[in-house]
């Protein structure tokens, strides 16, 4: 008796083939119905994932791109002689001294003429920031000979009057619930239908270090010191993680305690990123002393956190390589470690690029860490080395978001999209590497 037409072999068959025909096509059809289901479950929970993405990225736009804009107010400045060097000392050190905020006083009381209360110039000079203190500075020292002059000079206005050329100040609302009075709207509308108002391209914002105005708040020194730490990331986990990747894969035995490292690496990678923050403050600053908020430590602590990506992704290229390769290069005489240094490393190379490429632009966005390591800190200054005092990208949005002015919540959006741009070009030079090199066997 074979199989069909024994018992067992009876119950063996599909439940569809022992039912009658309409019995069987309703089956199938119930079957076909529950595919189509599930196919329309998952397209529909991916237009739901998008469309969560697209809001996302709207609502990111929608309050950073303003922020790359900055209002401007034009006045025109005297360079008083008697403010400026009252005792006739011209030197760099005098100059860089001297009482530039009066001048900024004079030009905005001189553009309205008819103010005369103190409490009214008062709030004429809150229509100008503080920084335009710096800029007339900046002219004089790198021209002393505007002293005793009058000139026309671009300065940056308040966040309050930068708000409300932007529209995102309400009118309508009662002066009191309004940072700009009535009087103090009345002259910013006649100043702009003079033509001494007008929006420029925020430059300040990719130059400046923070501040606590934030019309001269910037993510210059923010990215600065992002570059700095990948740059320490960059030098120490790639060649470490491709080394630690080829004694594992080409040279270590096949023992208890190679399995033991290799459990451990994969353990590594799970890890919570704010646990390397905690050994990177305890090691690196308290132990060996090494300066903190600095991109050097930064640097180490990310190091840390991204060798077992690298050296996972690492091993993973190396193993991509046929066996055949190295037993070709060995039959013709080479070594071991010439077959890895001029066979096997090159092909493997591409993977190797694209897991370290993924492992930075993770690190990129990680905040914890470097919060542990006091790269929290308000730097107003850009880093010139690695052991200068800095804070990274991820760190200053955290520090604009806990911020409440309007200013700082467009700032913080604009300070988003530049990490998103950084990060997803990193990612697309991942996949152009990819491409570009990978062999398929």
């Amino acid at each position: 008796m074979n199989n069909a037409t024994s018992p067992k072999g009876i119950y063996a068959i599909a439940p569809e083939r022992r039912l009658g025909g309409a019995a069987h096509t309703a089956l199938v059809q119930r079957r076909k119905a529950a595919e189509k289901r599930f196919r329309y479950y998952g397209l529909g929970a991916l237009v739901v994932s998008l469309m969560f993405l697209v809001l996302l990225f709207a609502s990111i736009i929608a309050k950073g791109w303003t922020a790359f804009e900055q209002t401007y107010l034009r006045l025109d400045v005297d360079f008083a002689t008697d403010v400026l060097v009252p005792d006739g000392d011209r030197s760099e050190q005098a100059l860089s001294s001297a009482n530039y905020p009066a001048l900024v006083k004079n030009a905005i009381w001189a553009a309205f003429p008819d103010v005369t209360s103190r409490g009214e110039k008062r709030q004429l000079q809150d229509l100008v920031s503080s920084g335009a203190s710096f800029e007339l500075r900046n002219i004089v020292m790198n021209d002393p000979s505007v002293i005793g002059t009058q000139r026309s000079v671009w300065v940056p206005a308040t966040a309050f009057v930068d708000s409300l050329i932007k529209g995102q100040m309400d009118r309508s609302l009662p002066e009191s619930e309004r940072k700009l009075s009535d009087l103090q709207i009345s002259w910013v509308d006649h100043l702009l239908s003079n033509g001494h108002i007008e929006k420029r391209f925020n430059t300040m914002l990719f130059t400046d270090g923070d501040s606590r105005d934030p019309e001269l708040a910037g993510i210059g020194g923010a990215i600065m010191g992002s570059l700095y730490t990948m740059l320490v990331t960059l030098l120490l986990s790639f060649p470490i993680g491709v080394a630690a990747a080829i004694y594992l894969e080409e040279f270590a035995p096949r023992n208890r305690w190679t399995d033991l490292i290799e459990v451990n690496i994969n353990n590594l990678a799970a890890v919570p990123s704010i646990v390397y923050g905690l050994l990177g403050l305890a090691v690196f600053i308290n132990f060996l002393g090494l300066p903190r908020s600095s991109p050097l430590v930064g640097g180490l602590v990310l190091t840390l956190m991204t060798l077992p990506v690298v050296i996972i992704a690492s091993r993973a290229a190396l193993t991509s390589v046929p066996p055949s390769i190295r037993e070709a290069a060995l039959g013709m005489g080479a070594s071991k470690m010439q077959t890895i240094t001029h066979h096997v490393l090159p092909l493997a190379m591409p993977g190797m690029l694209t897991g370290a490429i993924i492992g930075m632009a993770r690190a990129l966005g990680e905040t914890a860490p470097l919060l542990m390591i006091g790269m929290v800190a308000f730097i107003v200054d850009v880093p010139k080395s690695l052991t200068d005092p800095a804070t990274a990208l991820p760190v200053q949005i955290y520090l604009w978001a806990s911020s409440p002015e309007r200013a700082f919540v467009e700032r913080t959006s604009a300070a988003i999209l530049v990490l998103l741009a950084f990060m997803v070009l990193m990612n697309a030079l991942a996949v152009v590497l990819r491409k570009r090199f990978e062999r398929r066997w």
